[in-house]
């Protein structure tokens, strides 16, 4: 049966698209793809904020005391807290907003990634915009009326959520522009996932410092300025997405044929619903959730690490950690400030330099790199504590820390490359539960072997010394998994019919021309506009460098 077209070709009865949909998106001849990674960089540097939550923590223990706390009584237990509002809350009661953000990043991104591929990148950044901001003004309202429940519920549970669309949502768009270099454009917009705490948390302190007063820490008031400003830039994001037209392709980019391309790299799709009975996904999945739950112990033990191994050698002493005093305590904790900030550079620098060195090498072997070099690198770090040499301890954390951004960055890409780009980005939100499951696993491993060393009575220069061989055996695991990748198997690709009704389903068109005289376009694209675009997300980032590279003297000094 032939299908009849309206003037504007579309199908007869069907709705003209709305603002928010696919289809208007599209971009027209002469726009330029650069404009793209700016758009995806502005959603990531605001929900990356999430890994700089913990600036909160202390201010929030006091946020009815103001100047001490005011303890809870021992017949306040977690429930209770949850609704208490005449005691101060515990830091780690607080951290329980930090593990929602990656429970709820990895669930909602496997839960609505399909839906995300089908009504495309703009819809899916306002979501997380309005969940993302909307959370944190629930989590305002709850530091005013003092109840933890509405905090979890804010930036936890609706927070979560948008941090997992806004998380996912520039995968797929980014891959199909940059189909010549795969990891490089998904490493651009991942850093700024990780270089968000960057600009975040000196931001929140400074607002803090600016709203407290004898009677209020200021938590509140910073919540909603953020919101707003964050609100302000991802709808900016959001709305200056494009999705490029059906068969678009690089100017002078060739696709590899079929029969001479990488075997690695496919030419064909495979549809989201079929990837949990692959065999390849949950190698990969293994790959991400081994690499991940090394790299994120370590992160969150970076800076005790650092001060229990070296002690008194950190401030040109010679006295173990257990020897030091009030004031000498306090002068190292200043120096591993400034070793976690360091280790942060390393690790939004590896989400882009190890992304792009992976288009040279190809994701597999880039992978295998991760695997040997880390387990290298983490069996070195017990004989370099034991020789004193803070050179070498600190070297191999900065290039694990790399590696470990850069496993994040790589990732899209190699799914891309074993499933096709048709659905990669639900794919991708699929696989994260991997990154939840790790963020769980690696801090347990690392957590539970401190404190039962410490409980055998070993020194605690001493007590991460099998922690590091632990972790070595975490990096052998993925390293077998990543060797067992291979080419998925013909069966699981969509048939052309099937890919043709996804197309249907996700609203391709041909091209912007398609959607008729009611839209409005830019037929071309100004280099200012590029320039504008960059800069509008350049400049925020390079003054979080700076915050950053402030505290990293502190440890050079």
């Amino acid at each position: 049966m032939s299908t009849v077209l309206t003037g504007d070709a579309r199908p007869l009865g069907e709705a003209p698209p709305g603002f928010l949909d696919k289809e208007r998106i599209i971009a027209p001849p002469g726009f330029k793809r650069w404009l793209v990674p700016p758009a995806a960089l502005a959603i990531h540097l605001c929900i990356g904020m999430a890994y700089g939550f913990s600036v909160f923590w202390l201010p929030l223990s006091k946020a009815l005391g103001i100047k001490e706390a005011i303890k809870c009584g021992p017949e306040i237990g977690f429930l209770q807290e949850l609704f208490v509002s005449s005691c101060d809350w515990k830091v780690s009661t607080l951290g329980w907003m930090y593990t929602l953000f990656f429970v709820l990043l990895g669930s909602s991104a496997a839960l609505w990634g399909g839906w995300l591929e089908r009504v495309g990148p703009r819809k899916a950044g306002v979501v997380s915009a309005v969940c993302w901001c909307g959370g944190m003004l629930v989590s305002a309202l709850g530091v005013h009326l003092h109840q933890f429940w509405l905090m979890l519920l804010g930036s936890g549970v609706i927070g979560g959520i948008g941090l997992g669309l806004g998380y996912i949502s520039p995968v797929s768009t980014l891959i199909k522009w940059f189909p010549d270099r795969r990891g490089m454009a998904t490493g651009m917009a991942i850093m700024g996932f990780g270089g968000g705490a960057m600009i975040g948390s000196p931001l929140a302190a400074e607002l803090m410092r600016a709203f407290a007063t004898p009677t209020d820490v200021g938590v509140a008031s910073t919540f909603v300025v953020m919101a707003a400003v964050y609100f302000v830039f991802m709808m900016g994001g959001a709305l200056a997405y494009r999705v490029p037209a059906t068969g678009w392709k690089p100017e002078g980019w060739t696709p590899p044929p079929a029969q001479t391309s990488n075997a690695m790299i496919t030419q064909r799709h495979v549809h989201v619903k079929k990837v949990w009975g692959i065999p390849q996904f949950w190698l990969v999945w293994m790959v991400l959730c081994m690499n991940v739950s090394a790299g994120i112990g370590v992160i969150g033990m970076a800076s005790p690490m650092l001060q229990e191994v070296f002690g008194g050698a950190l401030i040109g002493g010679t006295q173990k950690f257990g020897e030091l005093d009030k004031a000498q305590l306090a002068a190292i904790a200043g120096v591993a400030a400034g070793f976690t900030a360091l280790l942060s550079l390393f690790n939004i620098g590896g989400r882009f330099f190890w992304a792009s060195l992976s288009d040279k090498l190809g994701r597999k072997p880039t992978y295998v790199i991760f695997f040997v070099l880390g387990g290298l690198l983490y069996a070195s770090v017990p004989g370099s504590a034991a020789a004193g040499s803070k050179l070498l301890f600190v070297a191999a954390f900065c290039v694990i820390l790399s590696m470990y951004g850069g496993g994040f960055a790589t990732v899209p890409a190699y799914l891309a490359d074993l499933f096709g780009t048709q659905m990669v980005g639900a794919i991708h939100g699929r696989l994260l539960t991997a990154w939840a499951t790790a963020g769980i696993l690696g801090p347990v491993v690392v957590n539970y072997m401190r404190d039962y060393q410490l409980g055998l009575g070993l020194p605690r220069e001493q007590v991460y010394n099998q922690t590091m061989f632990i972790l070595v055996g975490m990096l052998v695991i993925g390293l077998v998994c990543n060797l067992l990748v291979r080419p998925v198997a013909d069966r699981h690709f969509m048939s052309d019919a099937e890919l043709a009704e996804e197309k249907r389903l996700a609203h391709e068109r041909a091209a912007a021309a398609e959607l008729g005289p009611g839209t409005v376009t830019l037929r071309s694209t100004s280099p200012l506009w590029v320039a504008l675009a960059w800069a509008a997300v350049g400049l925020p980032l390079a003054w979080g460098v700076y915050k950053t590279v402030q505290s990293v003297m502190k440890f050079f000094a």
